[in-house]
């Protein structure tokens, strides 16, 4: 009853008072330095141990803060004559060199584009037809993401499943002139997988899909797309199967873009995932130029590609991720 009305200091004080210590003070002196064999892990106590993980923390910033002034003013002392600026280490300029590495000036690469399934597309022989369609039973959000689709991609068709297998999809598309079989999945009602099947002799590319945002989820986002033919752009894929997977994308679109709609489709490669955005550029004046984002955006990474049209009994892969084999190395890429 003695402490009542009392602050939380007060009463601290009145208690150590009592048992005959003085109250111990947080605040640490301005100026410190840590012994070179200090470990935080060692204080058994959890609010001073994070009272001195900050202070420790701290102090590294002022000697980084400190370091970094000390070579601009050297780089200012020595002007022209200065060492040029250290590039950053980063996982993407540290790759483990990977030897099926594209080079377009190879003959062996000529050759194979000139001979593979996609060359039919590339020597303008064929035209693009997709026919987009989903898992039996679609929920509300999987439909949406395949009208959207629809609508970045030309001449693309949605249908429903009514529960077909696929081995019986197939032959119909070839029989109605489709280039393209996209499959999306779905589990507990969020888009998870697609399957894009190149028509009619392959390949089939099955990929997990992530971070699905709709339109209407997006924030500052633009008018809905025209029907004009979008730009593609194909980043940083530089492997063979890289080399693939873009050739892949960019037969789904036709050959010669309209330049009138501004619109751009990019799929851009970063550590073997590859995330889509679909933009549209403004014209500001001569010199400036921005961007607006139309939706829908989503990420995918490859998880197999086999030979041929879908089938998953008696297919052939060319490449399927093995995550145990592939993880070790968090340097290496395969894209």
């Amino acid at each position: 009853s003695v402490l009542l009305g009392k602050s939380h200091v007060e009463v601290v004080k009145s208690v150590e008072g009592a048992r005959g210590h003085k109250p111990e003070h947080v605040d640490a002196p301005a100026e410190f330095s840590f012994p070179p064999t200090f470990s935080v892990s060692e204080i058994k106590n959890k609010q001073r141990r994070h009272l001195m993980f900050m202070k420790l923390k701290q102090e590294k910033r002022k000697q980084k803060v400190a370091m970094k002034k000390k070579k601009k003013k050297e780089r200012d002392a020595l002007g022209d004559k200065a060492p040029p600026k250290e590039v950053p280490k980063t996982i993407e300029n540290q790759r483990v060199y990977d030897e099926t590495t594209v080079n377009p000036e190879d003959e062996e690469v000529a050759f194979d584009e000139g001979t593979d399934e996609f060359s039919a597309y590339f020597n303008r022989l064929t035209n693009p037809k997709v026919l987009i369609t989903t898992s039996d039973r679609p929920r509300g959000r999987t439909v949406r993401f395949c009208n959207q689709l629809a609508t970045v991609i030309p001449d693309a068709h949605v249908y429903y499943r009514r529960g077909l297998a696929l081995k019986k999809v197939i032959p119909q598309c070839i029989a109605r002139g489709f280039t393209y079989l996209m499959v999306i999945n779905e589990d507990r009602k969020v888009p998870n997988g697609m399957v894009l099947c190149h028509l009619p002799d392959g390949p089939t590319a099955h990929f997990k899909v992530s971070s699905v945002r709709l339109r209407k989820e997006m924030k500052r986002r633009g008018k809905d797309p025209t029907e004009h033919s979008p730009e593609v752009i194909l980043n940083n894929f530089t492997t063979r199967l890289g080399h693939s997977m873009g050739r892949l994308f960019a037969a789904l679109f036709p050959h010669d873009p309209q330049f009138v709609g501004r619109q751009v489709a990019t799929f851009h490669n970063q550590r073997d995932f590859i995330f889509f955005r679909f933009h549209r550029y403004i014209f500001k004046n001569e010199q400036r130029v921005g961007i607006q984002e139309l939706g829908p955006r989503f990420t995918l990474k490859l998880r197999s590609l086999q030979k041929g049209t879908f089938d998953s009994k008696f297919g052939e892969y060319e490449w399927v991720l093995k995550r145990h084999e592939n993880d070790v190395c968090r340097r290496r890429f395969n894209l």
